[in-house]
């Protein structure tokens, strides 16, 4: 009898075999984020990658990055319903832009995971609470300049994200009535090269610059180096991000930048990816978006600062 049992169990997992692996290849995922561009969308994607995986080893993961062009990213979720995927996670270039886009995929049955920044109609939502991240980091600039001086926020494309930190960054200076915003709409375009470019601008146009803000580590590292360029030493510099070469800039004392808000990318995007799926499997979570509380990284603590290239 123990012989039969045995053999039984045994055909039930030969048999089982070749339909979970079927089951994992029959999952296909898309994953459309704002830009390849940034070293915060690599453990990003990773994340979401690792987290599909986890659940269907054999997934057929497509990932593409969309430029932040509204345009591209709603042809590349036309591409991906073509293509018959059961899940879209994205990065959405315009939260609520977007819409019709997402709407245009549910209705064809695909399941929309919603990371980094919101997207209006996703069925889950994870991301950084960014109100929070530029309050703390605005903060940090105020009491730096013992409440009183000059700043400017350079701004950036219109995602859920830097809107929010640019709200939060403008509730911290608003407390201090000292403290006086030069320029607020500038768009450094999220990027090293936007913020150079941006902040050249306004250094030329003003002569005193106390504080900037800039939407995200690459902005705050454009910003600094243009201040290298123009030879001006009055600023301090925070961002959002607790990028490694923030952390590595910050280590080396040689640089304006105090301060970074720091994100957890590759956690952030996982998480998002795990209620997708339950979403998937008919687990509706009992929240479906998710708020995560950033640390502020300073010369302060950054030899504590576990960072993005941590091992998993």
């Amino acid at each position: 009898m123990s012989k039969i049992r045995t053999l039984a169990m045994a055909m039930a997992v030969t048999l089982a075999a070749p339909h979970a692996f079927a089951q994992d290849a029959d999952m296909a995922v898309g994953v459309t984020v704002g830009t390849l561009g940034n070293p915060f969308f690599v453990p990003l994607v990773q994340g979401a990658e690792d987290a599909i995986k986890k659940e269907y080893a054999n997934a057929q993961v497509t990932v593409v990055g969309a430029d932040y062009d509204l345009n591209k990213q709603a042809s590349q979720i036309d591409s991906f319903i073509a293509s018959g995927v059961k899940l879209i996670m994205l990065n959405a270039v315009d939260v609520n832009a977007i819409a019709p886009a997402v709407a245009k995929a549910k209705a064809a049955g695909i399941t929309i995971g919603a990371f980094d920044v919101s997207a209006k109609g996703a069925d889950v939502t994870v991301m950084t609470n960014n109100v929070q991240a530029g309050e703390i980091a605005c903060q940090y600039l105020a009491e730096k300049l013992g409440g009183k001086g000059e700043v400017v926020i350079i701004n950036g494309p219109p995602v859920s994200s830097i809107v929010d930190r640019v709200t939060g960054c403008k509730n911290a200076f608003a407390k201090h009535p000292g403290i006086k915003i030069l320029s607020d709409n500038q768009d450094g375009k999220a990027s090293r090269e936007g913020g150079l470019a941006v902040m050249q601008s306004l250094l030329t146009r003003y002569q005193t610059i106390d504080a900037v803000f800039g939407a995200n580590d690459p902005t705050a590292i454009g910003a600094d180096l243009a201040a290298r360029q123009l030879g001006r030493t009055e600023m301090i510099i925070a961002g959002v991000d607790g990028a490694p070469d923030v952390v590595a800039a910050m280590k080396s004392g040689n640089t304006r930048i105090v301060a970074s808000s720091s994100q957890d990318p590759y956690g952030m995007a996982a998480k998002a990816a795990e209620m997708a799926l339950g979403v998937i499997k008919g687990r509706k979570p009992a929240e479906s978006t998710v708020l995560l509380d950033t640390k502020l990284v300073t010369a302060d603590n950054v030899n504590d600062y576990v960072g993005w290239d941590a091992k998993r």
